[in-house]
């Protein structure tokens, strides 16, 4: 028992109608059986940490046993978290550092998962815990019946609009040949794949039920939404996710969605990076506006900094500021090789840059640029050129994108 009254633990499967409940009270909805439903498809109980207050479940934080794509390297162990809540009454008052602390430090004493990352409710609160921007997103709308510039090659397979039960054999075997190629991307237990593609009318705000097309290289699934004026059809088709393993499948899937009938705006979240626009006659017919996905943190820095390849080889010493996690703070030396490999050990050398863990995690999966948070008077450059050559190391062929939030 702490001096206020409030107790740490983790939950049981017990906990579950609590912990639901206190998730509906904070993101503003009703604690329903469908919601209940979802939690219970990846709840995992022993890595929830939740803070009561005598018997009332009042803050809470869960982290899911996931993978991510890191740059170069594949998918490695990541500490997914979510389902971060504090009761309306108990905000203010350390609940929700309890559970950060509990999450990173627990991770780091028990040698768990290096990398620590989730979507952010408000983005104000977790650079205080270390995370750092890693990936953003674009939320595109894009006018039907655009046509594409001359030369866009299209697949010789047509489109097939199949089934639930047909599509979720085709559209697993695609997603899991594509994930750890794509940097950002999480792998998908079957756990989640069933929250993935839950599917109650509740989450459907008037809208159709999920669709599904498939090429032999490529899905996407999406939802379509009736509506009509003085003028005509006004359909929405909003895409909730789509992936294409060859450029061919992906010109032809978005070639699909633009052509489909009674539809005037086809919509969804795509990478910064994403093709589409290059593929448009008149570009100005997509627009986007930006938003955060990824925020990621470094549990270990010489653990997680190891994990992943980077882009040219370069030795640096980074001075590391770690408030939360103290282990961390301290100066790191960065080496690499020709193929990407690193090494890092902490020295007693005067460091070549200075900045934050969360900095630290927003440049690790190439999304943001050490050169950027530079001129943002975010990392300090101490060496000469050193800026340079932290941006070069840390760069990736293709912007990081996470195909779930979660």
């Amino acid at each position: 028992m702490s001096d206020d009254g409030l107790t740490l633990r983790t939950l049981t499967a017990d906990d579950l109608p609590a912990f639901a409940e206190l998730l509906a009270s904070a993101f503003l909805t009703d604690p329903t059986e469908g919601l209940k439903h979802r939690e219970r498809l990846v709840f995992e109980p022993d890595r929830t940490h939740g803070v009561f207050d005598g018997d009332d479940l009042v803050g809470v934080g869960e982290l899911l046993t996931r993978e991510i794509t890191v740059p170069g390297a594949g998918q490695t162990p990541l500490a997914a978290v979510t389902s971060v809540a504090v009761a309306p009454g108990h905000r203010r008052r350390g609940v929700l550092t309890r559970v950060m602390r509990a999450q990173l430090h627990g991770l780091h004493e028990d040698g768990g998962e290096p990398i620590a990352a989730l979507w952010a409710s408000e983005a104000v609160i977790y650079p205080r815990f270390g995370y750092g921007l890693a990936a953003q997103f674009h939320r595109a709308k894009v006018r039907a019946k655009s046509e594409f510039r001359p030369g866009v090659e299209l697949e010789a397979d047509r489109v097939r609009e199949v089934g639930r039960k047909q599509a979720i054999p085709l559209i697993k075997a695609i997603y899991e040949k594509e994930a750890p190629q794509r940097v950002g991307a999480l792998d998908r237990p079957e756990s989640t794949w069933e929250f993935v593609l839950d599917d109650p009318e509740y989450r459907r705000h008037g809208a159709t039920a999920l669709k599904f097309a498939v090429l032999p290289d490529g899905y996407v699934i999406y939802r379509l939404k009736n509506d009509w004026n003085e003028e005509g059809p006004r359909g929405i088709l909003t895409v909730q996710e789509m992936v294409a393993t060859t450029p061919e499948a992906y010109a032809t899937l978005y070639r699909f969605l633009l052509d489909y009938d009674l539809v005037v705006t086809v919509e969804g979240f795509t990478a910064l990076d994403e093709p589409l626009v290059h593929l448009l006659a008149n570009p100005r017919a997509m627009t986007r506006s930006a938003g955060d996905s990824l925020w990621l943190r470094l549990v270990d820095v010489d653990r997680g900094l190891v994990t992943r390849r980077y882009g040219a080889p370069v030795d640096l010493v980074l001075g590391v500021r770690d408030a939360f996690c103290p282990w961390n703070t301290g100066n790191w030396r960065l080496v690499t090789d020709e193929d990407g490999n690193a090494e890092v050990t902490q020295v007693e050398d005067a460091p070549d840059l200075e900045l934050g863990v969360d900095d630290l995690g927003a440049i690790f999966l190439g999304g943001t640029r050490p050169s950027t948070l530079a001129a943002a008077g975010r990392i300090k450059e101490r060496t000469a050129g050193a800026v340079s050559r932290a941006t070069a190391a840390f760069a990736t062929d293709r912007e990081p994108s996470c195909l779930e939030s979660f």
